[in-house]
């Protein structure tokens, strides 16, 4: 059986979070920042995201756009857009700002017509439709289902509709009570829930996947393919950790496990150690806000070390450092050539003369000629690969597509564009 997935829903209102869909509700704000919620939701045991946006124009919807692609870029789990979808560009600008997909709402007119036209653009797996009411699945079975992936039910009444529809199911939950959450996870045909309880900060959604353990609701949570007890420890019992930066891999420190600990970080998905000064169990951030959120844990081959790739709230030093290690007691020159770090590097120097000028430089150049220049280049740069293709010697090919990633990181830069956003987009191909 496929994990049942909890789902929080964010409400997004003239750029902020609010509460829900009613007018009262649309006054009362949850977290002022709706990206911030969107990454205490995917640190805190959300498997995906839901964003409802309420705009009423659609001037207010490509601001709500740019708001939906942070909380994207910053949630690090699937983000589902929903609301304010009236053609395909709306479909298009969700999916283009980072959505898994987008939920076409059943209840507005041309909406159904749209289903179709979207799905064969995108693809079905993109598509979600949004119902309030079961006569609306009924009407609508055939083209639902094929050309729809996921329904979202708005309403109480979906069990009249389950039998038919064999797609994914995420129904929303009325009742702010955990007990409501449980029963409707338990129910065949549901894949997710959202609803008041799953999607406020204050529920512990890892709490609530172990309560769902409990019920016999198979959910992702933290289960360790190794027992503690097969570890290797040493006379004290623990075993050291090592702390990577899941996105970068930089080292961030070392720190010891006992099994109080390791099963600790497995039930809340925060890191937490055994402070051997203190001797006692040490969650890493408790005090300073500064967690470790577990993205993966690894035993070495002999079974006595873990690697741990975390996300890392602020610093892991308790010198106020990134890392721990800064201290450098040797080191002999040599040229890295890993290519993600190559990039940064140079686009890091682009930018510093963006805004730092050095006088004679060839990037200020550019930057003073402006854009219509800058695209100029990268043409003609364009133009100089095809014609060193058709040489044997890959010699000149390298050479000028060096020359083409200068003159694009040029451009990423005017235009505000960083790697980690292009390398994401090329992630979700």
């Amino acid at each position: 059986m496929r994990n049942k997935l909890l789902i929080p829903c964010i409400y997004l209102k003239h750029g902020q979070a609010v509460c829900g869909l009613g007018e009262e509700a649309t006054k009362a704000f949850v977290v002022p920042d709706p990206v911030e919620l969107g990454r205490l939701y995917g640190n805190q045991g959300a498997d995906e995201v839901l964003v409802f946006d309420l705009s009423e124009t659609d001037e207010e919807h490509d601001a709500a756009i740019g708001k939906i692609r942070e909380i994207a870029e910053n949630a690090e789990v699937p983000v589902i857009g929903a609301g304010h979808i009236r053609r395909m560009e709306d479909v298009k600008k969700l999916l283009y700002a980072g959505c898994k997909r987008a939920v076409l709402n059943f209840s507005k007119p041309g909406n159904i017509e749209l289903l179709e036209e979207v799905s064969k653009r995108f693809g079905k797996d993109k598509i979600a439709a949004a119902v309030s009411e079961p006569e609306q699945v009924k009407r609508n079975l055939e083209p639902l289902k094929c050309y729809a992936d996921m329904i979202l039910s708005l309403t109480n009444d979906w069990q009249s509709f389950r039998e038919d529809w064999e797609g994914a199911l995420l129904v929303t939950v009325l009742p702010k009570e955990r007990e409501a959450v449980l029963e409707v996870l338990q129910q065949t045909g549901v894949t997710a829930v959202t609803g008041a309880y799953v999607s406020d900060p204050k529920t512990d959604r890892m709490k609530l996947k172990k309560f769902c353990r409990k019920a016999g609701i198979p959910v992702n949570t933290w289960e360790s393919r190794i027992a503690w007890k097969d570890f290797k420890k040493n006379s004290d019992g623990m075993v050291p950790v090592i702390v990577q930066d899941y996105k970068t891999s930089e080292v961030l420190m070392l720190a010891y496990m006992n099994q109080e600990s390791f099963e600790t970080t497995l039930e809340t998905g925060r890191m937490t150690y055994w402070s051997r000064s203190r001797n006692e169990l040490w969650m890493k951030g408790l005090t300073s806000g500064h967690f470790q959120y577990v993205k993966s844990l690894t035993l070495d081959c002999d079974r006595d070390t873990i690697l741990a790739k975390v996300s890392q709230v602020g610093a892991a030093c308790h010198t106020g450092s990134r890392t721990c290690f800064f201290q450098e007691l040797v080191k002999k020159e040599y040229e890295d050539t890993n290519p993600l770090k190559v990039f940064q590097d140079v686009y890091d120097v682009i930018l510093d003369r963006k805004v730092h000028p050095k006088e004679g430089s060839y990037t200020n150049y550019l930057f003073d000629k402006g854009i219509d220049k800058i695209l100029k280049k990268v043409g003609e740069e364009c133009t100089e690969i095809v014609i060193a293709a058709k040489n044997p010697d890959k010699e000149e090919i390298k050479y000028e597509i060096s020359d083409f990633l200068y003159h694009v990181m040029v451009l990423m830069a005017e235009k505000d564009v960083t790697w980690e956003e292009i390398t994401r987009e090329l992630a979700r191909r």
